[in-house]
């Protein structure tokens, strides 16, 4: 379906949306003994290989008749079932796609039982996340505005988009957002655009910033790259794009390649894969910080209750309200309230869909 998108947002891969024109999502409806819980995917080829059209037709074509039949409570057996179905290359194969199916049969499951996902797992350890404003402009002048306008927002931390220019470029947008926001907490995202030489000299331009992390700088697979710029960055290496699998994350925790795990729902194929992650970073005393994929209201709830479940207390960047309105919810059912967002506590997600609106919505109907 198609949503109206409130402002533009660029990474270093290009734009994700465009003020004015409507951004598309996958929603996945899956349904058992009379109840029904939701999932959502977010198509974002400038990020990763996933479109509206892989995403629907392998859902449509493979995932949900693999689906269907099976108990709605095995979880672990669902994943199992799609990675058996589209199976693992050099990544976790079609990881957004399942993620909408995992995240439909969590909310499914909650709703069953009247209980929300963090009483599922018996796990929450805060009731509140703090959100980071993205900040993506193309001179120190934008970058201060947009700072401003989170600020007017309410919001106190910020994320800085970089890559988007050379690197004097860069430095210098960063340098502005420190200028508009002295005291706030401030990290970057390459977005894997950087060498490692480049990296490196990016690093050593913003460690005076008090930037706190510097997050995915090297493409993915730079396993080499990456445990060099680790061995010699004044700032902490934080890995995106590289943690697409539990397996990622100990190969770079076996290389002493990494200084922080990023936590990504549906980079990682939905909640049972990204509590095991988050665990494995936990337990090899690795920094958790949180990010999405700018999420509507489905996806932005299900990284809440995992955020939460792990206690991560550092500003996470769950964009989606930022840059698009979720107009196929019947109220706001997540609080965001000065940039800090309350863990919903409503069964399932949390999160009431209105089938009606989202039939509104919808572009193209898929069917198994």
């Amino acid at each position: 379906m198609r949503l109206p998108a409130i402002r533009s947002f660029g990474i270093s891969g290009g734009s994700v949306t465009k003020a004015g024109k409507p951004t598309e999502r996958v929603l996945v409806k899956v349904t058992a003994g009379g109840l029904s819980g939701w999932g959502e995917a977010t198509p974002t080829p400038a990020w990763t290989y996933e479109t509206v059209e892989t995403i629907s037709t392998t859902i449509a074509g493979y995932l949900a008749p693999a689906l269907i039949g099976r108990p709605a409570w095995d979880l672990d057996g669902a994943v199992a079932v799609f990675d058996k179905t589209i199976n693992r290359g050099l990544t976790i194969g079609s990881p957004i796609a399942k993620s909408a199916l995992d995240l439909a049969l969590h909310d499914l499951l909650g709703r069953a039982l009247g209980q929300n996902v963090g009483v599922l797992w018996g796990q929450r350890r805060t009731e509140r996340i703090q959100l980071g404003w993205i900040v993506s402009g193309q001179t120190p002048d934008e970058v201060r505005q947009a700072v401003r306008e989170g600020q007017s927002e309410g919001y106190q931390a910020f994320k800085v988009k970089v890559g988007l220019h050379d690197e004097s470029t860069d430095a210098a947008v960063v340098a502005a957002v420190r200028q508009a926001a002295p005291s706030a907490p401030i990290w970057v995202d390459a977005n894997q655009a950087y060498s490692v030489d480049g990296a490196l000299r990016m690093a050593r331009r913003l460690v005076d910033l008090d930037v706190i992390a510097f997050e995915q700088p090297l493409p993915a697979n730079d396993f080499t790259g990456l445990r060099r710029l680790r061995d010699h960055s004044p700032l902490p290496v934080a890995l995106d794009e590289s943690l697409r699998h539990p397996s990622d994350l100990a190969t770079f925790v076996k290389l002493d390649a990494v200084d922080i795990a990023i936590a990504k729902v549906q980079r990682s194929g939905g909640l049972v894969l990204s509590r095991r992650l988050c665990q494995l970073a936990e337990d090899a005393g690795l920094r958790l910080m949180g990010s999405g994929l700018t999420d509507t209201d489905l996806g932005f709830a299900a990284s809440l209750h995992l955020f939460a479940a792990f206690g991560i207390d550092t500003p996470v960047d769950l964009n989606g309200r930022q840059f698009v309105r979720s107009a196929y919810v019947t109220e706001a059912t997540v609080e965001v309230k000065d940039g800090v967002a309350s863990v919903p506590t409503g069964p399932g997600l949390g999160v009431e869909v209105d089938e009606e609106a989202v039939r509104g919505l919808a572009v193209q109907t898929w069917s198994t």
